[in-house]
């Protein structure tokens, strides 16, 4: 079985690869990878009309083990123009993760132009590929190609970055646009750090996305930045574009603390 995807269907859940390990750990998951696969679960859930995830607010009870993951999902409120969903993943029986997805009716509206959320003033084909302290070779940083346009891992500050994921998500399945905003969505810490990486870590609790529209196409850009309380919590937020315009954006809620 080849090892090219995220995870792989595994009886009633999903198996992680190596692919979904974050910088903490190598056997700990990065935020990205359940979050995204939260979106993906929720997405195979039937509706009583057309309509789309508008919002999923993901808790990251414990850390996600690199390992076998069983997925539980109940319907908190069914109807016709609206779905709420309960998504959960555990780790040998142990919850490790608690998600909302919030589903809408969607229906054709037509809008003014002055209406329409901006467009990016930046494209990535105007970004020169790779840069200093983007991407990697291993781990969860390794399924995107990532062009720079300001700040980024490594940097103090805003962060203004375009991604492209080229592994899929989940082994034998195409990958949703919206799969790639969600694992996007959670770089907002690391691309807009305000405190060095090699004193401190700032380890996200949470993550809640709300898209106006759904995104679309390969290429996701997250304009972010970060606000440190001065209490050892912070919030990370961002807006996230395609190459339509802004549809999105993203809070995590960080616990800042000083490594030993």
């Amino acid at each position: 079985m080849t090892e090219d995807a995220i995870f792989h269907p595994d009886g009633a859940g999903y198996r992680a690869t190596a692919h979904a390990a974050g910088p903490w750990h190598p056997q700990m998951q990065h935020g990205g990878a359940p979050s995204a696969l939260v979106a993906h679960v929720a997405e195979t859930v039937p509706t009583l009309a057309p309509m789309r995830i508008a919002r999923v607010t993901v808790e990251l009870l414990r850390p996600v083990p690199v390992a076998h993951l069983d997925t539980a999902v109940e319907v908190l409120r069914q109807g016709r123009k609206l779905q709420l969903l309960q998504v959960r993943l555990l780790a040998e029986g142990t919850e490790v993760t608690r998600a909302t997805v919030l589903r809408l009716r969607t229906a054709d509206t037509e809008l003014p132009d002055a209406a329409q959320p901006p467009l990016p003033d930046v494209l990535p084909e105007d970004v020169a590929p790779g840069g200093a302290g983007v991407g990697g070779t291993t781990g969860f940083g390794a399924n995107f190609e990532m062009r720079r346009v300001r700040g980024g891992f490594g940097e103090l500050g805003p962060g203004r970055m375009w991604f492209r994921q080229h592994r899929a998500l989940v082994a034998g399945r195409p990958l949703a646009p919206l799969e790639r905003a969600m694992t996007v969505a959670d770089f907002s810490n690391g691309i807009a750090p305000v405190l060095p990486f090699a004193d401190w870590t700032f380890l996200n609790a949470d993550l809640t996305v709300s898209l106006a529209r759904a995104p679309e196409g390969e290429w996701i850009f997250s304009d972010a930045e970060t606000w440190p309380g001065g209490d050892g919590i912070a919030l990370a937020m961002t807006r996230l574009a395609d190459r339509r315009g802004y549809f999105g954006r993203a809070v995590q809620t960080l616990l800042l603390e000083r490594r030993g």
